[in-house]
């Protein structure tokens, strides 16, 4: 992939504001609204959309919180490192999938100025999510967000309307792309080689 203009690797190209907007009434002042399913699953096409630096915002407000271990937390702490920030539950089949890769992308892209910060949303408690960090190993911290407050925002930019999503954002702490639903290997590298300006590979080489 290579930076550029607002694009997506689906069906059809979206410009990233008319999407933003599409998007806006589902979100509630009391959280995101899902659909009815796996408690709160939406599946999606794998939508991708990347900025260009020029059209990039910094979410509406700090995002913060308390980890998933009771331990404060912030993106800005990440500053000047690109951050991928994986939205997720415990009780999410394609979440559990994607799970070994995303814990063995974080430590490879570790090196290449990348952090991951992910956003637990939708678990009652800590204690499905910390044990579902335990049995993949997840190497990274989550904010615990179990109402979905921290979601809220990015709805001015690319706001996460489904659970797996994944945001990420700049080395400026600006939100450069977003994906919907459960990400592949490839995917991943892609956007975060867009993100970073230069292209990075996995181990193997199998981007």
């Amino acid at each position: 992939m290579t930076a550029g203009r607002p694009h997506r690797r689906t069906r059809a190209r979206w410009r990233a504001g008319a999407l933003a907007l599409a998007l806006l009434p589902l979100v509630s002042c009391g959280g995101p609204s899902f659909s009815s399913g796996d408690q709160g699953f939406v599946s999606s096409d794998r939508t991708v959309t990347v900025l260009h630096a020029d059209d990039r915002e910094v979410p509406d407000g700090e995002v913060a919180g308390q980890t998933i271990d009771n331990a404060p937390v912030a993106l800005k702490q990440l500053e000047g490192r690109v951050v991928v920030m994986p939205v997720w539950g415990s009780w999410c089949g394609p979440c559990r999938a994607e799970a070994p890769m995303l814990a063995d992308a974080a430590r490879d892209l570790d090196k290449h100025g990348v952090s991951f910060l992910g956003i637990n949303s939708r678990d009652p408690s800590e204690v499905a999510a910390r044990a579902f960090t335990k049995r993949f190993d997840i190497p990274y911290p989550s904010i615990y967000d179990p109402d979905g407050n921290t979601l809220l925002l990015f709805r001015g930019t690319l706001p996460p309307q489904t659970i797996p999503a994944f945001v990420f954002i700049d080395a400026k702490g600006r939100v450069a792309a977003r994906v919907l639903g459960e990400i592949d290997e490839s995917t991943l590298y892609g956007v975060v080689s867009d993100v970073l300006g230069k292209t990075v590979k996995p181990p193997r080489g199998a981007a």
